[in-house]
Formats: C-alpha cells, structure tokens, sequence
C-alpha cells in the first residue's frame, strides 16, 4: 500500500494558539513511540555526541547543538534497520541530544579543577552532572505548555523547528542523511591523515617581519571549518576581531612596552623581556579576556531582564499548578504531572545535601552545605526558566550558558568570601555548584527545543521527557570518562585543549574567594568589552576571541565566509536549500573531526606508543609545510562549497 504523503503544517511558523495547530502526527494518532529500538539508539548516538562536543568545547570553548546531526543520524540508520515511525525518530534525537548537552556543562566547569593542580573524581562528576541534568529537565516540564505551545509562533526554537524538518523530510525519503554521512567520513579520513598519521602540519603560522609578538596562524582542522559555517559570518568575524585585537595589537604592544622594564609585573614572575607570545598571553591576556567575557556574559543577560522576569513569574505560577484533567488531555499534551516535578525537586534537593554533606564531613559543616544545596537548587530553577525562554528565540547554540555560569559562580564566590569559606574545599564546593547549575542550564534549554520538534510533528510529552531523563542518565555515565581520559591523553589546559570555559571559571572563583585576582588586567577586559557593546557589537563572541588562542579564530572565520557567500550569492527556498546542504556537510565535518580527536587521545592516554607508531610526519614538506598545509585546508573548504552547491 502507498504510504500517505503529508507535509509539515504551514502553521508551523505561524503565530497561533498552540491547542489549534495540527501537528504532522494527529492528537488522535497513534504509532510506536518509546520503543527499546529508539532508547537504546538514542543513548548510543548521545554517547558519541556527548564526547564529541566534550572535545570540541575544550579546545574551543564553544559547543554545537547535535539535535539536526542525531535526528539525520536516527532517520538513516532506522532506514537500514527496518520500517519505523517518525515518532521513533524523534525519541533518538530526543535522547540522543541530551548527551552533548550535558557534556557542555561538564567541560565548562569541572576541568577548572585541573586548571587548580586537584584530581577530579569520576563518581562526583557523575553525581553532578545526573543530578544538574535532571533538575533541568524537571524545571523545563512546567514550563513546556506555556512556552512552547501558548506562545507558538512567538518562540520560533529554531534548532527544534529544524529538527521537525529533517524529521518530516526523512519520513518522506529525504537524502540529509548521505550529505551529513559523507561530511562524517571527510572530517574522519582529513583528521586521521593530518594528527594521527602527522602527513601535514595542523598549525601553519607566519611571523610578521619586524612586528616583535606577533604571527598569522590557524588551526586548519574540519571541526573548526564546520563550527565556522554553522555560527554565521557575523559572529565568525567578531570572533576574529577579538583575536586579532588580543595577537596582532595589545601583545605586541605589551612586548615593545616591556623590553625595558626591568622588573616582572604580577602576576608573571618573569621578565617581559624575556617572554614569547604564548607567555604573554597566559599571564595577562587570558585576565583581559576573562574581564570581556564576564561582561559580554553579564550585559546578555542584563538584555534579557524583561524575559527572565516574565518567564520566572509564570514558572513559579506553573509549578504550583497540579493539573488534575491530564486524563481528558489529547495525548500530545499530557506532561509528566506536576507531583513529580515537585516531589522529584524535593528529592535531588536532598541528595545534593546529603552527597555535599557526605564528601566534606570533615570540612564543612553539614547545615552549612544544607545552603549550598540550596543554592544549586534556586539557581538552577530560575536560570532553566532564564535558558528555556531565551533558546526559544536565538537557539541553543547561542543560548548564554557561560555568562549565566559566571553570574552563579561570582554570586556563590562572594558569598563565600563573606562568610569567610576560604579554603580548597570550599573553592571545589563553590565551583560544584557552578556545575549543577551550568549543566541543569545547558539541559534545559535542549530539553525546551526536544520538546518543540515533539510539538510540530506530534509526539507525547510525557514520554520525550522521559526520554531526557535517560539521555541524562547514560551520559553522565560516559562524559566523566571522556574528559579524564583526555586530560590523561592529551592533557587538559595544554595548547591542544586549553579548555578556555572551565580557565575561566577557575580564574573567576580562585580570584574572588582568595582575593588573589589580578583585577587591573580583568578591568581593562571589562572597559574593553563595553567599549565594544557601545560601538553596536555584541561584546561575548568578541570578548570568546579575545580570550582564546588566534589559531582557533582563524579557521572558524574561514568558514564564515563560506556561509556569507552562500547567503549573498543564494536567494528564497533555494538559499534554505543551500544553507540546509552547508550546515548537515558542516555538522558532519564537525562530528568526523571530532571523534577522530577523541580517539586520538584516548589511544594516547592508555599508550603514547601507539599513536607514535603511526606517525608519517611532515617534515618532508621542508620548508613548505605551511604553505603545502594550508593549501590542503583550503581543498577542504572546498569541497564543503561543492556540498552546498550539490543539487537536491
């Protein structure tokens, strides 16, 4: 028999009440939803993706939303397996995304105990993480009916609109799949050649004649170019600006300054004199660029006042709501009840107490971690009110989870400083609940965009969220490892992962509950930063590239410029058509690239040996290796404009 051809409802982009839009999937319809096939998939899919991204947001410091590379992932391995639903599709990528959300939060906060010389352990990492995961999605719940389906239209949640798409076109017989798949198999084969087998060199630079500090350098890796193409040109090139300021203007001019200063200045112990680039980085810039980013982070959320507030009164209004009619509720609108939101928040709320109170009997006083558990648990319910809203206009990827991470922290600091917790246990408490809070935000605003693809096309609430609780679940398991294993591998804070986020946030909690902060340095970043919002820029993404190292800004813009082109050259549904082709080629190089990487350092952490064994090496480019380099980096980009260009 034909199978029925439908389309994605046209009101899906309209702004109407969400009880009168029809969702692809009837209110009345039934299909197979949460089956063992797509929970087991969606966690095996949210393993790969959580150590991916853990790799990505520990070299770059930012993270990509794989919510549209699972479900094109979900859709073609569902097409070799067997017949299937959409709804099935959708319950992968539902579980599935949630692992590289979580694994964002992990790697912005708890490398930060690497960064102070401790040795993280990997049951508390797990612990944190579960716990801040859940009670994401335990807050999100209540505020599902309100943002998602009372304000359609008024939310657009375009990674979750996005993901309806691929959905609907893959129920149809879409070919996402393959371009998404060959991305993959590109970024593998390109990282594996270039770092596993050394065939050319991954960092081309040039030093600029007479210009003491400063060289043109990149990274010229396909996570980067991908990352590029999917960010925009705009926040590619206020990236770029901010490294170009931070390595082409102020180092230099630090190092012509210091020539003749013939004492070292704090907090380097060194002269100026005698240090390089990279010195002069690690111990003023990164203090500038923390000033930036903890200014760009603050005045995003200083926008978003207006929302916060209105979105914080109906979520509390919400969870104290027990809606006693689920049963004569359609089925694509009954959520998990609110007893369990309440009862469930109860509960962690209590296990953070406990599980604090158990790891730091001998330090710190139990009624003392009775207010740090409280602290994780109000933070974190009014900042996933704060993350669930503000994804719902400008997406995941560009949701402010650092900035808010930073407000938790420096809040908790002081707290702490007043009251006299100064200590290194006190400094892991104050960072820990940073984490919970970070990963419960980061959660959250996945969860909101899970559930918006389950409002267009159809699925049953309560189950997709029960589906984020197991996709928290499964990678908490995971991420902990990852990251230690990398640490092990390649090393966390090194040059190939400097982990800029979880730097940042050690240097923001040390600083404030020591007092030990150089704050000249991050005042000067702070007066940079608004300089910046008052000339029209938005100052993070300028104030990201400012702190990281220029060689991974470089590439990135590449990238960019690819996605301008495509949007000047490419007008109407043909432009979607193009920039759709870009972005699943891009989120393939992404992932290739990525978990060659990952492997990479796994292998390196359990043998140096046998990545040396591999080794081919570059050096028989002689002294061509930079130019050789860069020219293979431009064959890939490309070949990534030859994917844009490829007809449908």
């Amino acid at each position: 028999m034909k199978k029925e051809t439908r389309e994605l409802s046209s009101d899906a982009y309209q702004e109407i009440p969400g009880e009168q839009y029809k969702p692809y999937i009837g209110k009345l319809e039934v299909q197979p939803e949460f089956t063992f096939r797509a929970i087991f998939t969606g966690m095996i899919l949210g393993i790969i993706f959580a150590a991916a991204n853990a790799y990505i947001g520990l070299k770059v410091g930012l993270t990509v939303s794989a919510s549209i590379p699972v479900a094109v992932m979900a859709v073609a391995i569902f097409r070799i397996i067997g017949k299937n639903s959409i709804l099935e599709n959708n319950m992968v990528q539902t579980v599935g995304s949630a692992g590289e959300s979580l694994a964002a939060g992990v790697i912005f906060t708890f490398p930060a105990l690497i960064i102070w010389g401790m040795k993280p352990e990997l049951i508390k990492i797990f612990v944190f993480s579960l716990l801040g995961g859940w009670l994401g999605v335990l807050f999100m719940i209540p505020l599902r009916n309100l943002l998602i389906s009372k304000q359609h239209g008024r939310l657009p949640y375009p990674e979750g609109t996005a993901c309806a798409e691929v959905l609907v076109a893959g129920d149809k017989g879409g070919t996402e799949a393959k371009t998404v798949f060959t991305g993959l198999g590109i970024g593998s084969l390109y990282e594996f050649l270039m770092n596993g087998l050394k065939f050319w060199n991954s960092r081309p630079s040039w030093d600029i004649p007479s210009y003491k500090g400063a060289k043109l350098t990149g990274e010229i890796t396909p996570t980067l170019l991908g990352v590029g193409y999917i960010i925009g040109p705009k926040i590619s090139a206020i990236m770029l600006s901010g490294g170009a300021l931070a390595w082409l203007v102020i180092i230099p001019l630090i190092m012509a300054i210091g020539e003749n200063v013939t004492d070292p200045i704090y907090p380097a112990n060194v002269l100026i004199s005698q240090m390089n680039s990279k010195e002069v980085w690690h111990y003023y810039i990164r203090y500038i660029g923390a000033g930036a980013v903890a200014f760009g982070g603050l005045i995003t959320l200083v926008r978003a006042i207006p929302t916060i507030l209105e979105t914080f009164k109906t979520g509390l209004t919400s969870i104290l709501k027990i809606n006693k009619h689920k049963d004569i509720q359609p089925r694509t609108s009954r959520d998990l009840s609110m007893l369990i939101v309440i009862g469930g928040a109860v509960i962690l709320a209590l296990f953070l107490w406990l599980v604090l109170s158990f790891w730091t009997a001998t330090e710190i006083p139990v009624v003392s971690n009775l207010l740090v558990a409280f602290l994780m648990v109000i933070f974190s319910f009014f900042f996933v009110t704060v993350s669930s809203r503000i994804v719902g206009l400008i997406g995941s990827s560009s949701n402010p989870v650092s900035g808010m991470t930073i407000t938790t922290l420096l809040l908790t600091s002081l707290i702490f400083a007043f009251m006299g917790w100064t200590t290194d246990a006190h400094l892991v408490i104050a960072l820990s609940v940073g984490a919970v809070v970070c990963i419960s935000i980061a959660i959250a605003g996945d969860t909101s965009q899970d559930l918006k693809t389950g409002f267009l096309i159809g699925a049953t609430p309560w189950k997709q969220q029960i589906g984020e609780f197991i996709g928290v679940l499964t990678s908490a398991i995971f991420v902990g490892w990852v990251v230690l294993r990398l640490h092990k591998g390649v090393g966390i804070g090194s040059e190939a992962l400097p982990a800029p986020q979880a730097t940042l946030m050690a240097l923001v909690v040390k600083g404030v509950i020591t007092g030990e902060l150089p704050w000249h340095f991050v005042i000067i970043g702070i007066f940079l930063a608004a300089i910046v919002e008052l000339i029209g820029i938005r100052s993070l993404p300028f104030a990201v590239g400012v702190y990281l190292p220029f060689y991974l800004t470089t590439p990135i813009m590449v990238g960019g410029v690819l996605r301008y082109i495509t949007e000047k050259k490419f007008k109407g549904s043909i432009l979607k058509s193009k920039r759709e082709n870009g972005i699943l080629f891009s989120s393939g190089l992404i992932a290739g690239g990525a978990l060659v990487g990952v492997g990479l350092a796994l292998m390196t952490s359990y043998s140096k040996t046998s990545t040396e064994v591999l080794e081919v090496g570059y050096k028989w480019m002689g002294s061509f290796d930079s130019i050789a380099s860069l020219i293979i980096f431009a064959g890939l980009a490309l070949l990534l404009w030859r994917f844009i260009n490829k007809r449908q």
